[in-house]
């Protein structure tokens, strides 16, 4: 009896670190965190507004999201901030996501998020453009 209930126990422990295994790379590969090289590489810059939008994320002289936030495939991502996952769950309608980045004290007055929009941090392009990055998470 002993010997069955420590293999089942044991299965169900190697299932659910498969499966989150599994999740977790599921998570990865639905958003590239670009690299840095990506970002900077001079002979062919990027050019799509949702890799540009994770240069802006990942830039310390920009978003500098990272600094905050856990994204999956980040270097040295910070936890201040919620996980950026299931972006479309959590802001199905696009426009509630943007005003949260423009200015996240409208919806929460004491947040530690800067107001990129309002305090012009970044332009209302580059906004459009980590909105784009974070819709593929």
């Amino acid at each position: 009896m002993r010997k069955t209930a420590r293999f089942i126990l044991g299965a169900t422990a190697a299932v659910l670190l498969i499966g989150g295994a599994g999740a977790v790379t599921t998570a990865a590969a639905a958003g590239h965190v670009p690299t840095s090289a990506e970002c900077h590489n001079k002979a062919h810059p990027p050019t799509d507004p949702a890799v540009i939008g994770g240069c802006i994320v990942i830039s310390r002289k920009l978003g500098n999201c990272i600094a905050c936030h856990a994204i999956a495939g980040a270097v040295e991502p910070g936890n201040i901030g919620p996980r950026l996952v299931d972006i479309r769950k959590r802001f199905p309608d696009r426009a509630k996501l943007r005003a949260q980045i423009w200015d996240a004290t409208v919806t929460s007055p004491r947040t530690a998020m800067p107001p990129y929009g309002r305090n012009k941090i970044l332009t209302g392009k580059q906004i459009n453009e980590v909105v784009d990055f974070l819709e593929t998470l």
